[in-house]
């Protein structure tokens, strides 16, 4: 898994992968890629990787070209699921222009300066590529911050038409600290947006394979800051949980959750509100925005093999992508791996040259989602001026 300068050169958007611990991963990474030019580098690197060794060698290899990353909870390679690994996504300048905004401090937004900060980058971008009619955001940022919604809703205003997907960064299954990179620098509590203008054809999707049922609760009690939840129909919210479940409180995991989430109703459509773990005291802690009075629906999976088998194959209803950039929650992977289904979801994923990484949250559009796929299918450019 993983062997040095791994690349597969997706007409025109080449992307890479190496071990994470491999020596000189940079050079590697940079080698595989090729010799650009590259209007930006994005990388997506598992937490068992030197931080601090890769971003010396990033900035020797590759210069002044926006290199941008952060940790994974899990990686999307040539190879589909897998782990452990640097994978490495190379925008080729032929066909790309990017502006890339550091949000240095999530406690901290200032959102006019931020909007500004969006609206100049656009602008700018337009004036360079007027040629190019496509347009996408890319969003990195700390897994752990508990500030994705706000953030989320703050870009929606900058953004206007344009549309946006993104990750939230992860620690694997350790949920201690996640990290985002660049400039050279490796950040907690911080986000990276990327705006991207090109000459290709781009469609940015969501998806997700979960059915609601008719079973609800109501939150009760909640701390909605640290997103807790402490009181389901009013009882404690890990033993009600269990009990619309038919379980027992002590048999509650993370693949529970997998397999049992639950969603909220908001604008026609159902979004997942993920539950991270059980706390000691029974409350339950979630990935998402979560508040008193909501009513939580339990959503039930359908095959996920064949729900992304055909979701990824409508992507090539007019014409092939010649890449698939994806984020995907670690409760998908989750669900696989309690399924026995990690191989064929992972055949799916490289049959359809996926590359990403898996999220403790996605961000589309204008909300912070859970248990989806986020991401964005790149089509042959229409048109190479501009």
């Amino acid at each position: 898994m993983g062997q040095p300068g791994g690349a597969i050169h997706q007409l025109g958007v080449p992307t890479a992968h190496v071990a994470a611990n491999l020596p000189d991963a940079a050079a590697a990474l940079s080698r595989a890629l090729g010799p650009g030019p590259f209007a930006c580098v994005l990388l997506f690197i598992s937490p068992e990787a030197d931080l601090p060794a890769l971003t010396l060698g990033l900035a020797a290899e590759f210069g002044d070209c926006a290199v941008i990353g952060c940790t994974t909870a899990g990686e999307i390679s040539a190879q589909g699921y897998t782990e452990g690994e640097i994978v490495a996504v190379g925008l080729p300048a032929a066909l790309f222009a990017a502006e890339s905004l550091l949000i240095e401090d999530l406690h901290y937004i200032d959102p006019q300066a931020l909007i500004g900060q969006m609206i100049r980058a656009r602008a700018g971008l337009e004036r360079r590529h007027p040629g190019w009619p496509h347009e996408f955001a890319f969003l990195m940022v700390d897994g752990l911050s508990i500030r994705e919604d706000e953030l989320a809703a703050v870009l929606a205003q900058g953004l206007g038409p344009v549309p946006l997907f993104g990750g939230s960064a992860g620690d694997g299954t350790r949920f201690q600290q996640t990290f985002v990179l660049h400039g050279g620098r490796v950040l907690t509590n911080a986000a990276v947006l990327v705006m991207l203008r090109t000459a290709c054809r781009v469609k940015v999707f969501n998806l997700d394979h979960l059915v609601p049922t008719a079973r609800r609760m109501v939150v009760t009690e909640a701390d909605p800051v640290r997103r807790i939840v402490r009181q389901i129909n009013a009882e404690p919210a890990a033993q009600e949980y269990a009990r619309v479940l038919g379980k027992d409180p002590a048999q509650l995991t993370t693949f529970t959750f997998a397999a049992h989430p639950l969603v909220v109703r908001i604008g026609g459509r159902h979004h997942v509100r993920a539950i991270q773990r059980v706390a000691e005291n029974g409350d339950l802690i979630f990935f998402s925005a979560i508040d008193e009075g909501l009513v939580l629906t339990l959503a039930e999976p359908l095959d996920m093999v064949a729900h992304l088998s055909r979701e990824l194959e409508a992507l090539r209803a007019e014409a092939a992508p010649m890449a698939v950039l994806a984020c995907d929650c670690i409760l998908r992977r989750m669900e696989a791996l309690e399924k026995q289904s990690y191989g064929a979801v992972s055949a799916v994923l490289r049959a359809h040259r996926v590359t990403g990484f898996s999220t403790y949250g996605e961000q589309w559009n204008s909300m912070h989602v859970n248990q989806t796929m986020t991401g964005v299918a790149i089509y042959p450019p229409e048109d190479r001026d501009g």
